[in-house]
């Protein structure tokens, strides 16, 4: 039986991919440093780093929204990806300057605007360059790149500090020096998108151009389906108290950057094959297998009483990931090309709006009751879940 030969990945795909490397090392160079510099420099308190991630989200997920639209609308991808890439290499080098704790806020904010701003376009770039039965692949190769920027920026910030002798706003500063190779690279990646609805690469499917439907059923048109992604994303306990878990269980406080770099490796790595596996039995069950596996995992930590047994279950954490986002963002694509931008404007704010909720249910939950109930909570939930995603008709 002759072996059917899959084309290969676009340019625009794999340039993304580049993009995304150099980007979030910039952003995971900054994040964890952000903590010292409200409260150690700045003098705020915890109250000034809860408003730090709350309202960027918030404004994050309008953002996504109303990109979504507009790059279908007036057609504007590759300005908003240009732009969002642009806002963010600006305003985290920006943080290393403020003398006040509502100037990191702001700035905070916009680089989380900058981000809105260029996802739902970028992502609809991609799904109208990948041809239909690599889709998968070419969301797992975009985030497995993503997932290694986020190995590397940490490291990198770590290796500034303690072999350099560098201060935290100096690290914040060199910051922009990805940020610039990451708007460079996005610049020449985009020079043919233009006003179009597709890349110019010759992997380009025309499908992608016409609108049409002709996908395979497990990624059609599904409202219910994406309910039950918003659904997974309120259900899903949030990473930080993940990590609190793991202190809890007497996982010592050192260990946490190097299991949190772990679980980074665990996504890049797994990545590109859960898009690989999203192609060949469809977005809808592999993400269902996600979401059991995410049971399984909230049920273990849950039990849990040792370190090493929860290090292993955060781990595989990792391969929840490696199994939903990938999948989402096909399943996502598959809607009418011309929308195309919209949904996934729907989708990003959806699932951030989601998930901001649903970390303080389970931060409440977990403060009143304890971490081993809230898991127990969010397993259940994602029970739930994957019973109906196996009765949801598309």
């Amino acid at each position: 039986m002759e072996r059917v030969k899959h084309p290969s990945l676009p340019p625009v795909v794999r340039q993304f991919g580049l993009v995304s490397f150099f980007n979030d090392l910039a952003s995971e160079m900054v994040y964890p440093l952000l903590p010292a510099l409200i409260t150690t420099r700045l003098g705020g308190s915890a109250l000034a780093l809860g408003a730090l991630d709350g309202i960027a989200d918030a404004i994050a997920a309008a953002m996504k929204l109303t990109a979504g639209r507009l790059s279908d609308t007036l057609r504007w991808r590759r300005p908003l990806v240009v732009a969002g890439y642009t806002i963010a290499a600006i305003a985290r080098p920006a943080m290393a300057h403020a003398s006040a704790v509502w100037q990191v806020i702001a700035l905070r904010a916009a680089d989380r605007t900058g981000k809105g701003m260029r996802n739902p376009p970028r992502d609809a770039v991609i799904a109208d360059a990948a041809p239909l039965e690599i889709r998968g692949r070419a969301f797992g190769y975009h985030r497995s790149m993503d997932h290694a920027g986020a190995v590397a920026g940490p490291l990198i910030a770590w290796i500034m500090l303690s072999a350099a002798g560098m201060s935290s706003a100096q690290v914040i500063a060199w910051s922009i020096v990805p940020g610039i190779l990451a708007v460079t690279v996005v610049m020449w990646a985009t020079r043919h998108v233009g006003t179009q609805h597709r890349d110019m690469s010759d992997n380009a499917t025309p499908e992608a151009d016409e609108g049409t439907d002709r996908v395979p059923s497990d990624v059609h048109s599904s409202k219910s389906l994406l309910s039950l992604i918003m659904l997974f994303a309120l259900a899903r306990f949030p990473e930080t108290l993940f990590l609190l878990r793991l202190q809890d269980t007497g996982v010592l406080v050192a260990l946490v950057p190097a299991l949190w770099a772990a679980l980074h490796i665990v996504r890049t790595l797994g990545s590109y094959p859960g898009g690989w596996l999203s192609d060949q039995i469809g977005p809808r069950f592999t993400m269902l297998l996600g979401w059991g596996l995410y049971a399984m995992v909230c049920l273990g930590m849950a039990v849990t009483q040792t370190p090493m047994a929860a290090a292993a279950w955060f781990l595989a954490f990792g391969v929840v990931t490696v199994l939903t986002e990938s999948p989402e963002r096909a399943f996502v694509a598959g809607f009418t090309a011309r929308r195309r931008g919209t949904r996934f404007g729907v989708y990003h704010a959806g699932i951030g709006l989601a998930g901001l909720a649903g970390g303080l249910v389970f931060g409440f939950v977990y403060s009143a009751a304890g971490g081993a109930i809230a898991l127990n909570l969010s397993a259940g939930l994602a029970v739930l879940l994957v019973a109906s995603g196996l009765f949801t008709r598309q």
